[in-house]
């Protein structure tokens, strides 16, 4: 084997570990040997240049090796101005298919393909142009410096992004790593690439030389950049927060149910590996994940319309209406390859993609210039990440003079010229008799926007910026004293004496503001300290487009504000008719229903499951029902609370102002009772029956019909204290009345009986002295209740669904019962000494009437305990208040009913003879 392949080989091995060791979590699916023959074929070409004195020796029969290059791209597209200092740059115009490589020969680059042309992109060479030309001229950034740059194409291909790096390391001629043969070019920065696949690849061979690179691209691939390629600075903002924000937007449109489109390559993977799971954490399901292969490959898959037809079946799925797509260059061209291949087979001219795209900050709205026949209208109403841009002065007057036939040097703007006016020029080496001759006149605001824009892109911004950090980053390094520690001891930094690792420690800190009066810097991780901007992307039918601004990701924002957007701005695809699409995986769940997991489906597939009746959901997509707060209720719908009504007997209300009125009508009766026994007082019918006990009787029974009152009306405090208290004690005093009637009648007839000794006890004063007794024992009772645990205001949430019980709360149910127990004691008592009075002599006694009193009064008293139990709310105390008036009216009524009508009616048995002769008739 020849020892110079072994002599680099080993080289190579020992670059790669080195250079791969950390920028990857793990080697494992690692193409290894894909990196070795990359950086191999450019070692391979260059081994003509190398010094044999610095290989090892051969050992036995001397070999001799002659690299012939036969590369066909060395001599590659570039644009090169010269200058104190040089800027690299790293374009990709232009891009081409390559044989995949293998070393079983000398490796060779063949081309399988025309050149694939992006005409938008010729757009960061000027803009890389325009900057260097604005520092130049401004003598405030480096006066007597002044400013070059060398640009070249990577073709998007590794190969000769690798060799042309290596070119921006060497001189301008010829390609020598680790030499630097002469001063004529004094690269001090690079900027590049377009997409992070070639920045890495950059990135790799740079950071080797502590070449400061400015990237203008997210670097997906890469976890912890800027700790394993410290060399490398981004003037893009950080991806986490586009990942972020592409979350926040669905979730702002309760989109959760899209499909994701990637490359299948390293960057696609780990943006699927990124998204997913910031998806999924935020209650977003993905219904494919579908990756894209490279173009080589898909161009050779596309020839059968069987597999154009699966591919494009992804896009027109009818259910799944939002495309997150990874808007690398190398999926976004796969994918548009792929839509006019479809057309082409399929014969047709347009296809009808009802979708709302969703497309990182790669994108940028560029087509190949083959793709222009593609519609547009595919597109319309997508949304996109952008790189915040401004607008630059001076810009579209600087493109505005460009003319391809003086390039002055520029190696691109010829073929850009052909390619995008779809043209050739009198001397092109190109032969097509179908394309027109290019004159040279042609307007480039006449392109459609997809081919070259004359306001900077986002990219070509960011381009543009860092030229600006750089230039600034030279002023600052300029103006510095020798005293400075970090050039401490080194001599005074002119352009000569600058090395590119002295950038580093003044570029990390560098802030300032560019001509459009924007604010520049970068963050600890060297990235840009901005956001992202949300661009609404509008198309027309003349293959133009507009963007809209709708929203911002800026984490820089408040708390609350990082993430705005305006949904009423936002232009839709025309099949969405202006409505906001719908994107779940079924239909909502309407309020009043909750979403149950459907087996076998992604989470964000579900049934919708009514609402348990004491329950509600809203608003839509409920996970779980929940009861309203205790004051409310829920509607019919089960989608919203009502406040609860109050629940209490007032006296506005039918039964209120019923039962006021017995009670009144009742107290009015009793007083007219009272007025009548008062008249006729020294009547023998009023004497005969003890009128003190008559009068005080009649006087409770006004107060139990008022009383009464006390439970109607909104409780509080004091009503409560009194309602039941008061109610207990009159009662007690009324029963206790009737009870001293029927014993001083009893005692009386006892003590008429010849040796009786209870003589002694018939008189006024022991009817009195047993009322106290009695009466005292009720009183008691209700002072240890008012005292312990007294009555007071409550309410009762949960007995009624849709009201709130107003109610007094007893405080303590065992002394409510003991003073219905005593009430009840008495009457019993009373009820059974009136029954056994019943047979003495009517002229002198009410046992009769009583017992009949007690009867109904005992009967009211046993029906009001289940009545009460079993009611709620107002209708509770309605019973309690019936109880009261009916067994009150009960005692009024039978007892004092036969006396008026006697004293009202039969005067003339109000007297003791009809009385006597009637007892003596018995």
């Amino acid at each position: 084997m020849n020892p110079y392949v072994t002599f680099f080989e080993a080289e190579l091995d020992a670059i790669i570990a080195m250079q791969f060791r950390g920028i990857v979590d793990t080697t494992e699916g690692m193409d290894i040997p894909k990196y070795r023959g990359i950086v191999a074929m450019v070692f391979y070409c260059l081994m003509g240049n190398v010094d044999q004195d610095r290989l090892p020796p051969t050992q036995g029969k001397e070999e001799t090796v002659a690299c012939t290059v036969t590369d066909p791209f060395q001599n590659l597209n570039e644009y090169y101005k010269k200058g104190d200092l040089i800027i690299g740059g790293m374009t990709s115009q232009l891009s081409w298919i390559a044989d995949e490589l293998y070393f079983s020969e000398h490796p060779k680059t063949k081309c399988v393909d025309e050149l694939l042309a992006k005409s938008k992109k010729y757009q960061h060479v000027l803009s890389l142009v325009f900057a260097v030309k604005e520092i130049n001229d401004n003598t405030q950034i480096l006066p007597n410096v002044s400013l070059g740059f060398h640009i070249y194409d990577s073709y998007d291909n590794a190969r000769i992004t690798h060799q042309n790096t290596l070119n921006l390391l060497s001189t301008t001629k010829r390609s020598v790593p680790n030499f630097k043969c002469d001063k004529r070019k004094n690269l001090i920065a690079v900027i590049g690439g377009s997409d992070s696949e070639i920045s890495l690849y950059m990135a790799i061979l740079l950071d080797t030389y502590k070449i400061p690179q400015v990237a203008s691209c997210v670097l997906a691939p890469v976890r912890n950049v800027k700790t394993q390629l410290p060399s490398i600075y981004r003037m893009v903002p950080n991806e986490a927060y586009q990942y972020k924000g592409i979350s926040q937007l669905l979730l702002h449109f309760q989109w959760t149910w899209v499909g994701l489109i990637a490359s299948d390559d390293e960057s696609g993977e780990t943006f699927m590996q990124n998204m997913w799971p910031v998806l999924s954490q935020h209650g977003i399901c993905t219904a494919f994940n579908e990756k894209l292969p490279p173009l080589s490959q898909a161009l050779e898959n596309f020839s059968s319309l069987e597999l154009v037809r699966a591919k494009t079946s992804l896009l027109t799925i009818s259910n799944i209406k939002v495309l997150v797509a990874c808007a690398e260059p190398q999926t976004m061209t796969t994918l548009l390859w792929m839509i006019y291949y479809f057309l082409l087979l399929e014969n047709l001219t347009e296809i009808s993609i009802g979708k709302v795209w969703i497309l990182t900050a790669q994108w940028d709205f560029s087509f190949e210039t083959r793709l222009r026949a593609v519609d547009l209208q595919l597109f319309n109403g997508a949304l996109s990440f952008a790189i915040y841009s401004n607008k630059v002065l001076g810009f579209t007057k600087f493109l505005q003079i460009l003319h391809p036939n003086f390039p002055k040097g520029d190696g691109f703007l010829r073929i850009f010229w052909q390619k995008a006016f779809n043209c050739l020029f009198s001397d092109s080496k190109e032969h097509n008799e179908n394309t027109n001759a290019c004159t040279g006149q042609e307007k480039l605001d006449k392109l459609p926007g997809f081919l070259f824009e004359m306001r900077m892109t986002g990219q070509s911004y960011s381009i543009y910026n860092a030229v600006h950090a750089i230039a600034h980053t030279l002023h600052k390094i300029y103006s510095c004293t020798p005293k400075h520690g970090a050039m401490e001891g080194r001599g005074r930094l002119y352009p000569p004496n600058l090395q590119p690792w002295q950038l580093h420690p003044f570029l990390r800190s560098i802030s300032f503001n560019n001509s459009a009066g924007e604010t520049v810097s970068f963050d600890e991780n060297g990235e840009l300290a901005a956001g992202f901007d949300i661009i609404n992307w509008v198309t027309f039918p003349n293959q133009s487009f507009l963007r809209v601004k709708v929203g911002r990701m800026d984490p820089q924002a408040s708390q609350g504000q990082e993430f705005t957007v305006k949904g009423e701005a936002i232009t839709w695809h025309s099949t969405f008719n202006q409505m906001q699409p719908f994107a779940m995986c079924n239909d909502h769940c309407q309020p009043g229903y909750s979403k149950t997991k459907k087996e076998g489906k992604p989470f964000c597939c579900f049934n919708c499951t009514p609402c348990p009746d004491d329950m509600i959901s809203n608003p839509k997509d409920m996970g779980n029902c929940f009861k309203c707060p205790e004051d409310q209720f829920p509607n019919k719908n089960q989608d919203q609370c009502i406040p609860k009504t109050l629940n209490f007997l007032t006296f506005s209300e039918p039964l209120g102002i019923t039962l006021a009125f017995l009670a009144l009508s009742f107290s009015l009766i009793t007083a007219l009772v009272f007025g009548i026994f008062n008249k006729h007082e020294d009547t023998p019918i009023v004497k005969a029956n003890n009128r003190d006990l008559t009068y005080t009787l009649l006087i409770t029974l006004l107060l139990c019909f008022l009383c009464s009152l006390l439970f109607i009306g909104k409780p509080h405090t004091v009503i409560c204290c009194l309602r039941q208290t008061a109610f207990g004690i009159i009662f007690s005093i009324a029963v206790s009345c009737v009870l001293a009637k029927t014993i001083t009648v009893v005692w009386a007839f006892m003590a008429t009986k010849p040796g009786s000794k209870m003589r002694k006890w018939v008189g006024k004063r022991q009817g009195k002295y047993f009322l106290l007794g009695c009466s005292f024992i009720q009183t008691s009772i209700c002072v240890v209740w008012l005292c312990t645990a007294p009555p007071f205001p409550d309410f009762d949430m949960n007995s009624l669904a849709e009201e709130i019980i107003v109610e007094c709360n007893d405080g303590s149910v065992i002394m409510f019962y003991c003073v219905l127990g005593y009430m009840g004691l008495l009457a019993i008592v009373s009820f059974i000494v009136a029954y056994q009075a019943r047979k003495l002599p009517d002229s002198f006694n009410e046992a009769k009437f009583i017992t009949f009193s007690m009867l109904v009064f005992c009967s009211v008293w046993l029906s009001f305990v289940p009545s009460y139990l079993s009611s709620k709310g107002k209708y509770m105390v309605a019973v309690e208040v019936f109880s009261i008036l009916a067994s009150s009216a009960g005692l009024l009524g039978c007892i004092f009913a036969p006396k008026c009508y006697i004293l009202i009616l039969r005067p003339d048995l109000n007297s003791r003879n009809p009385l006597s002769c009637r007892n003596k008739q018995q």
